[in-house]
């Protein structure tokens, strides 16, 4: 007999043939989520993780005892102070400087804006020793403007605040640009003054911004090298910051105590790092919950 089309031996109907199903896409986009976290482990640990575990094995290569020791010698001190120092003095001078250069950048027009604000960005590309070289020429011991800060910790606080000035300026302009004018203007028609409406309406908002850039200084200045190499004049006790003393105890062939201040270092930018992650985390908090 011929079976009938569409139907079994049997006579029933003939199951219908399996169509192939797509591939699920969540499938798909959690092994690319696994395979790009797992590059940018591998990176983060060869490049940050890795790195930093040696240094800080090497800082303990004799004991915690000499770990302390190197920590709290007298010179390491003084280089650890110096440097702790200059950069917050730096830091408070470039949260005020900063922020008005950003304001200004912002809120005036004026021939040059262009030139000037592209000029902020250029301790970022400029290597640092050519700063240090061009600071030492202008107020070296033959300064054309008869200013001698060489050797000094003046000479110390211009270089820090010269590398470290587009932190500020560049986490405080973008907020400002975003700041909304009306209620500055509902501030002023109720008949608050240009200082009180800054006060108690900008500066609140741009509050978040400015510890952040402050804060962003601070860490790159207690590690800076380059700009101070020459113009600071690496006097133990007087100019000399913690990067010049590393590098000292490297040449006299003493690497524990180098790894040892560098751990130092360490510790005090992740300390920084994390309180200002801690503050943009309570400042988004309150921004929710005003919203």
């Amino acid at each position: 007999m011929t079976a009938v089309v569409g139907q079994g031996a049997a006579g029933s109907p003939a199951a219908p043939a399996r169509t192939p199903q797509p591939r699920s896409r969540a499938g798909w986009a959690g092994r690319v989520n696994g395979l790009t976290l797992g590059v940018v482990t591998l990176w983060l640990s060869l490049i940050v993780l890795l790195p930093l575990a040696a240094l800080t094995v090497a800082s303990f290569g004799d004991g915690w005892s000499g770990f302390w020791a190197a920590v709290t010698a007298p010179v390491a001190l003084a280089a650890l102070w110096t440097t702790v120092l200059v950069s917050a003095v730096v830091a408070v001078v470039n949260v005020v400087v900063g922020t008005l250069i950003a304001w200004v950048l912002v809120r005036d027009e004026f021939p040059g804006k262009r030139f000037v604000d592209a000029l902020i960005d250029l301790p970022f590309a400029l290597p640092t020793i050519v700063a240090s070289i061009v600071l030492l020429s202008l107020y070296g011991p033959n300064s054309p403007i008869g200013v001698e800060l060489n050797a000094t910790r003046w000479g110390l606080m211009v270089a820090l605040a010269f590398v470290t000035l587009p932190f500020v300026v560049r986490s405080v302009q973008p907020v400002l640009i975003e700041v909304d004018r009306d209620v500055e203007q509902a501030a002023a028609s109720l008949g608050a003054g240009n200082w009180t409406t800054f006060r108690r309406v900008v500066l609140p908002t741009l509050a978040p911004a400015i510890i952040s850039g402050g804060g962003l200084a601070f860490a790159r200045a207690i590690g800076e090298y380059g700009s101070v190499v020459l113009i600071g004049g690496n006097i133990p006790r007087e100019t000399q910051v913690a990067s010049q003393y590393i590098q000292q105890q490297i040449e006299i062939d003493r690497p524990v105590n180098a790894a040892a201040v560098s751990v130092a270092l360490l510790v005090i930018s992740f300390v920084t790092l994390l309180v200002l992650r801690w503050i943009a985390a309570r400042g988004q908090e309150r921004e929710e919950r005003a919203a």
